[in-house]
């Protein structure tokens, strides 16, 4: 069956070297033997997440024993969740796919795979159908999963999970179990483990039909997919430019959908889709995707601008009793008052040590629209966008920029100047030195 699979979707050539996704339960198991047997060059990749206590070195340990039963070579990773949900505001779930695909697409440049193969099977499809059809979705969500996309290949993706069990039961592989999959704090395994039991109780082939439904819907797919590059093919213009007056007239009341399908990839949402086809005739208007881009509309022509947009939610939480790394490198030193000879800087701040003692809050963020500054040595205060005007920053500088706020004070323009807040005076002990390290590899 998996062969098969390789062979129609073109997934893998004889002899490809493949990287495999092992987390040591029975998907993956299998996926790492039936690859290996199919004579593939594979290399066994492990995440740890080290979310679950000991059951999470069990599994990492159960990965090593599985690669010395097939001789495999197997490559772990340990990874920081909370530092990644801190940076990005994602949920777990979400942080530990994005590090561990991220990190799939490393080994495959560094190991010169063809692939990353990943164990999802016939079960895991149904369900990512129904979850995005009650999020609500388009034909690319009811789709389903892909046998292979952007070097992610499924190979048991037409297997069932007791093809998958059997297989293993024959072989004499053994597996470990996840126990969250059994918990209901996620929605998938809610799915799993209480609704798609019932919708069987009253519809018996469900399962085959709704992947019947997806067959379909990649069959529909196929000619939206032909007319959106038709679409594009209007509208595109030299250097990637879309004129959206072109794509308007292709596209008539759909032109905004149409725009959709073509940027979604790019992080642009369905709603700036609409807004910038509703604006199409206007100047100098900005659109900031999720994935940062910044797209320009000039008269009609939508463009993507230099440079990268900063979210306007990164933010992160720092501790000012240490050197800082992230998102930009800043030393940390804290002296006595009778060392204190400021330098004339702006890439350096002077607070009283009392700045870090009780349960302030210090943050790095960008600048947000309305934000002020009590600089010091002035008098009342000063939004931080003139002060950038005046320093002539460019528009990639002020997206740049990062804010160093106390309990929602801004207390430094990093590298721009500083507040009054916390400074250092006659009262003064122990103060903190803060200097910012430009070119520093983070920044």
């Amino acid at each position: 069956m998996v062969a098969d699979t390789v062979s129609r979707h073109g997934l893998l050539a004889p002899g490809d070297r493949v990287v495999v996704g092992l987390s040591g339960g029975a998907d993956s198991t299998a996926l790492l033997a039936v690859l290996n047997e199919l004579g593939y060059d594979c290399i066994a990749a492990h995440c740890n997440f080290h979310l679950r206590g000991d059951e999470s070195q069990r599994d990492m340990q159960h990965a090593e024993k599985i690669c010395r039963i097939l001789g495999n070579s197997l490559i772990i990773n340990s990874f920081n969740v909370d530092a990644r949900k801190t940076q990005h505001g994602e949920s777990t779930e979400m942080a530990c796919r994005e590090l561990r695909y991220n990190w799939f697409e490393e080994l495959i440049k560094e190991h010169g795979a063809r692939a990353v193969a990943v164990g999802h099977h016939r079960e895991d499809n149904v369900e990512t159908f129904l979850l995005n059809l009650m999020r609500g979705t388009g034909i690319d969500g009811l789709r389903g999963m892909r046998y292979s996309r952007d070097r992610v290949i499924r190979p048991l993706l037409d297997a069932s999970r007791s093809d998958i069990e059997s297989y293993l039961a024959d072989r004499g592989l053994d597996y470990v179990e996840d126990s969250s999959n059994k918990s209901d704090d996620y929605l998938r395994n809610r799915l799993r483990n209480h609704i798609i039991p019932e919708i069987k109780k009253y519809f018996d082939n469900a399962e085959n039909a709704i992947l019947s439904t997806m067959a379909n819907v990649d069959e529909a797919g196929a000619i939206y997919d032909s007319a959106i590059c038709n679409y594009r093919e209007c509208c595109e213009r030299e250097g990637g430019k879309l004129d959206l007056e072109a794509l308007a007239d292709v596209a008539g009341e759909n032109q905004a959908a149409a725009l959709f399908a073509m940027l979604k990839e790019e992080g642009v949402s369905a709603t700036q889709c609409r807004d910038m086809m509703a604006s199409k005739s206007k100047s100098r208007l900005k659109f900031i995707s999720r994935k940062g881009k910044i797209y320009e509309l000039d008269r009609g022509m939508l463009s993507v601008a230099a440079g990268h947009a900063c979210a306007a939610d990164e933010v992160y939480d720092v501790d000012l009793s240490g050197d800082i790394e992230q998102p930009v490198n800043i030393e940390v030193s804290r002296h006595d008052v009778s060392e204190f000879s400021p330098e004339c800087s702006a890439d350096v701040l002077y607070l009283d040590a009392g700045a870090i003692s009780g349960k302030h809050r210090w943050l790095l963020r960008h600048r947000r629209t309305g934000d002020r500054i009590k600089p010091y040595g002035m008098r009342g205060s000063k939004a931080v966008s003139d002060l950038m005007s005046d320093a002539k920053f460019s528009a990639a500088d002020k997206r740049a920029a990062w804010m160093l706020s106390c309990d929602d004070e801004i207390v430094w323009a990093v590298g721009l100047r500083a507040s009054r807040h916390f400074t250092v005076t006659k009262e003064t002990k122990e103060y903190i030195k803060l200097r910012y390290i430009k070119h520093a590899k983070n920044d």
